[in-house]
């Protein structure tokens, strides 16, 4: 994401300019935009003509309109955003008050206006336009017969490819059948891997299954680039790192970027960042539980104590329709930085960020038992309402 032009006012109403450069930008972008926002951006409309002879004909024309936000729709695997509204300035082609739904285009510029700039916003902001975060991690979750081609962005876990082959059981004294489908599953993965992991852009690969399906993978992908004399996966067969997973599912992906080596590989990215953050809350619920607590009534009692030293908190909760209950959420995180915590907000999108999401969304690590919190009974179901 590039930042071409921010102006906001002292009480924070105002305007940026932004250009989308890589479809993460979009899911940026999808956080930032609200309902109420004003958003100018070029876009294509269908337009009537009446010709001098009175025959009417239609023809796309581009335009730049500015809309009152009324809906926003993402779809995350394609990375498409589209902003629904109504127009809110003069225009040649569009009547005022017309609805028009813009689908934001990379490398084409928006001017994004609110009456109410947060700090959860400028800092998404920030966190976009910053070049050193990019998808820098590639994932294979495996089984046999299942395997997930996934890219691992600080901001989401993308699901590239999945790969299915049924694999028959292994009969005594005939394991050709056998054999052979999982060779032919093997070849799938590595197609696959081929063509949707850019390996100039991704640091590691991680390997990961149960059992010695990873192993055995590995081993066939490197013998067939040795015999097809495939430069790329030789060259880059130092970023390949095998690690355990329960299973060839994605949310197995979570193990494998818990385990210590990859930790370390993956040390200076948000998504391990994320993970880290999430596995200290569990072992804190599981042998501290006084320290630990989620749910939002908790978590604030606990902010007024002073006592949060980690906010765990789920980008979703920032994009409610409820502007108070989203003036709440960010209360509460420039709170507990303004006393020193430390907040981690987890990608809805991510695989950590959706374990967190079954946590009501908000979660806190404390730095000390808050006698309170004990006493205190919370219907966690009604919490999201």
């Amino acid at each position: 994401m590039k930042l071409l032009r921010k102006d906001i006012e002292k009480d924070n109403a105002g305007q940026v300019t932004l250009v989308p450069e890589e479809p993460e930008d979009m899911w940026h972008t999808y956080n930032l935009v609200q309902v109420g926002d004003s958003l100018r951006a070029s876009t294509i409309r269908k337009v009537q003509t009446e010709s001098s002879t009175g025959s009417v004909g239609s023809s796309r024309v581009r335009t730049t309109l500015t809309l009152c936000v009324e809906a926003i729709d993402f779809d995350s695997q394609a990375c498409q955003l589209r902003v629904k509204g109504t127009n809110i300035q003069e225009n040649e082609y569009v009547k005022m008050g017309a609805y028009h739904t813009i689908e934001l285009e990379p490398n084409r510029q928006f001017t994004l206006a609110k009456k109410q700039w947060d700090s959860v916003v400028l800092e998404r902001i920030e966190q976009a336009c910053d070049p050193a975060w990019s998808a820098d991690v590639a994932a294979v979750v495996m089984q046999e017969g299942l395997a997930h081609v996934c890219l691992v962005t600080p901001s989401m876990t993308l699901t590239r490819a999945k790969v299915e082959v049924n694999i028959p059981r292994k009969r005594k004294g005939n394991c050709g059948q056998h054999d052979r489908a999982l060779e032919r599953f093997y070849e799938q993965v590595v197609q696959a891997i081929q063509r949707h992991i850019h390996f100039d852009v991704v640091k590691c690969v991680l390997v990961a299954s149960p059992g010695f399906v990873r192993e055995q993978f590995c081993d066939y992908m490197f013998q067939q680039a040795v015999k097809t004399d495939n430069k790329v996966l030789l060259e880059n067969r130092p970023k390949f790192l095998q690690v355990h997973a329960s299973s060839g599912h994605k949310y197995s992906l979570k193990e494998a970027l818990c385990d210590p080596t990859v930790a370390s590989r993956l040390s200076d990215t948000k998504a391990a960042g994320e993970v880290k953050a999430l596995d200290d809350f569990y072992k804190m619920l599981q042998h501290e539980p006084d320290r630990a607590c989620y749910g939002l009534k908790h978590v604030e009692k606990a902010n007024e104590a002073m006592a949060i030293d980690t906010l765990l908190i789920s980008d979703e909760l920032f994009r409610h329709q409820d502007v108070a209950a989203r003036s709440r959420h960010v209360r509460l995180v420039d709170s507990v930085k303004e006393n020193a915590g430390t907040v981690r907000i987890f990608s809805s999108l991510h695989v950590s960020g959706e374990q967190l999401s079954q946590l009501t969304g908000v979660a806190a690590i404390l730095r000390f038992p808050v006698p309170e919190l004990s006493d205190q009974e919370e219907d966690s179901s009604s919490e999201e309402d």
